[in-house]
Parts: C-alpha cells; sequence; structure tokens
C-alpha cells in the first residue's frame, strides 16, 4: 500500500448507482409470465424490465384512469 495516492485524475462519483429497495410486490400471473417472456426474449432480468416500464410510466407522468373509480390517479 502506497503512503500516498494522486486522485487529480479521478472522477468523483464514477462508479455511483442509485440505490434500490427490495419491496414485496403481487403481481397477477398472466402478468408476470409476460414479463418473463418478454425478458427472456430481451435477454434481460425480468425485474429489471418490470423497472423498466415504471420509470418510463412515472417518467411521462403516471396518469392513471381507474374506471370503477372515474378519477385520475396519480397525474
Amino acid at each position: 500500500m502506497k503512503k500516498e495516492y494522486n486522485f487529480k485524475g479521478g472522477v468523483r462519483g464514477k462508479f455511483y448507482r442509485k440505490k434500490k429497495v427490495q419491496k414485496t410486490l403481487r403481481l397477477d400471473a398472466d402478468v408476470l409470465a409476460f414479463y418473463k417472456e418478454l425478458a427472456e426474449k430481451e435477454g434481460i432480468p425480468y425485474q429489471t424490465l418490470i423497472n423498466l416500464t415504471l420509470k418510463k410510466f412515472a417518467g411521462e407522468g403516471g396518469g392513471l384512469i381507474i374506471a370503477s373509480k372515474k378519477k385520475a390517479v396519480g397525474g
């Protein structure tokens, strides 16, 4: 181990990744099957695919109309 290290060319946060939160979700079997099949075709984990879908939805404003409630949720 060196006494001193030169970080002059270093980049702050280069290897930083946002932390993910582990949370249990209940999904319908057909929804899970859809994402697993699509993930298999795309070669990525199905959890990543679900996360990407949710991020896209949230990024677009997350507006959702629930027919039984007749009002927008989250938008």
